[in-house]
């Protein structure tokens, strides 16, 4: 999976990285290479949290023979049961 990063440097010199792919999933480092680092660290952490937040919304319906289940964790309802 590849994520999009934008980098910029602030006022003070370090460097701030955001995960545009993932609104509000950012970090920032003393050097470029550590505020990759951080904000590799920092997606997995979203991408974790919005997993669990995902399987605490789903319900699941009783079922006879298939259940078909997609997750799609860029939706605010996440989960849907067909």
């Amino acid at each position: 999976m590849k994520f999009h990063i934008t980098i910029e440097r602030d006022e003070d010199g370090r460097y701030v990285a955001e995960c545009t792919d993932l609104p509000g999933c950012l970090s920032e480092g003393e050097t470029m290479g550590e505020a990759i680092e951080n904000v590799s660290e920092a997606i997995i952490g979203c991408l974790k949290s919005r997993l669990k937040l995902a399987g605490e919304k789903l319900t699941v319906p009783s079922f006879d023979k298939k259940l078909n289940i997609s997750i799609d964790i860029t939706d605010s309802t996440y989960a849907e049961a067909s």
